[in-house]
């Protein structure tokens, strides 16, 4: 069976005039009730016919994904979603709350194949792409359970986007279609671990989303270490895209830059990447280490300040990252590993 988010808006005009044989106006209904109504059960289209309905319940499986677990943090209102897909494989999802405005952040991969030392959902490894309806579902899925809309949208959960780029591109047209989810493009961020000919196709796409950039150390012999990724796609070929990008756009960058305490923490490295940066619109988020039980550890309050100075010395703008969900794991991956652990057969006993 098919699965109706996949399908974009020119797809559902035509499955609704070729297959179906009726008017185009259906698929605006259709579009509708999933996006702007947030229903998704055909036999609740009360303005489709009943033969249409049958027709749209013999043809579509179940729109959204289903929630297995649901955490929300005590202490800053975070709620982390894993949801099972219809092969049984599980994501995760992230809402913020944050001055009164609510921030997704949504999966693109079933795991992911990059293995950054430093991530939970590298530590599972790699099962699987979703498909752009798996995408979009679970921001639908977040809209509806929270009863309104969501303010802002970030790719940045489970998996790297670009390693997923059809579906991710499709993903973002569905959601901005005017006929669809209608949600703006500035509300859109993608955040990549540097996949040179993503960070280049977006340019190229015009989609008007905005793009961050994990850095998270100012060299490659560093940055080999932390991200895999950089043999393949080293700095001056990441920053050359970054800039690319910018001329095309006009956009400035997010940089993510993750502090771990004696690692990539020092004023040196912060006058490293002032330097790798300088030229570039940047924004650089500092992201104190949030451990998910790996040999790491913070940095100091004191040396995260000393780093932070020495950016708006270099002209560079900064900000640190305020913690959220720290008690309810909400880094992605940390609940899918926790989940499966709780599931795995333990020899010789009995589950819990």
């Amino acid at each position: 069976m098919r699965f109706p988010l996949d399908l974009d808006y020119e797809e559902w005009r035509k499955l609704c005039t070729e297959e179906w044989n009726e008017p185009s106006f259906r698929a605006d209904q259709i579009c509708g009730w999933l996006y702007a109504k947030r229903i998704f059960n055909f036999d609740e289209m009360t303005n489709l016919s009943m033969a249409l309905r049958k027709k749209a319940e013999e043809t579509f499986s179940s729109a959204l994904p289903e929630a297995v677990r649901q955490v929300v943090s005590k202490r800053d209102g975070t709620a982390k979603f894993l949801w099972a897909l219809q092969d049984a494989e599980q994501i995760e999802s992230v809402l913020l709350t944050q001055e009164g405005r609510t921030t997704a952040c949504i999966s693109t991969q079933v795991g992911c194949p990059l293995g950054c030392v430093f991530c939970a959902t590298g530590q599972s490894g790699f099962v699987r792409n979703l498909t752009c309806g798996e995408i979009v579902g679970q921001f639908l899925a977040m809209e509806k359970m929270q009863g309104g809309p969501i303010d802002n949208l970030v790719f940045m959960g489970m998996g790297e986007p670009f390693l997923n780029l059809d579906a991710f591109l499709k993903a973002v047209r569905i959601l901005k279609h005017p006929k669809m989810r209608n949600f703006g493009s500035r509300r859109m961020t993608v955040s990549t671990a540097g996949i040179v000919p993503g960070i280049l196709a977006l340019a190229e796409a015009n989609l008007g989303i905005r793009l961050a950039v994990s850095l998270h150390a100012p060299d490659d012999e560093l940055r080999k270490k932390l991200m895999p990724v950089t043999q393949k796609y080293p700095m001056d070929q990441l920053l050359s895209a970054i800039r690319f990008y910018q001329e095309k756009t006009n956009d400035r960058v997010s940089i993510e830059y993750l502090l771990i305490g004696g690692v990539n923490d020092s004023p040196n490295h912060a006058k490293a990447l002032a330097e790798r940066l300088k030229g570039l619109k940047s924004f650089v988020n500092l992201i104190p280490w949030n451990s998910t039980g790996i040999l790491y550890r913070k940095p100091a309050p004191v040396r995260i300040e000393q780093f932070r100075q020495v950016l708006l010395s270099k002209g560079i703008e900064t900000e640190v990252r305020r913690e959220r969900g720290e008690d309810i794991d909400a880094a992605c991956g940390q609940l899918r590993r926790k989940e499966e652990g709780r599931n795995r057969p333990v020899s010789g006993t009995a589950q819990e």
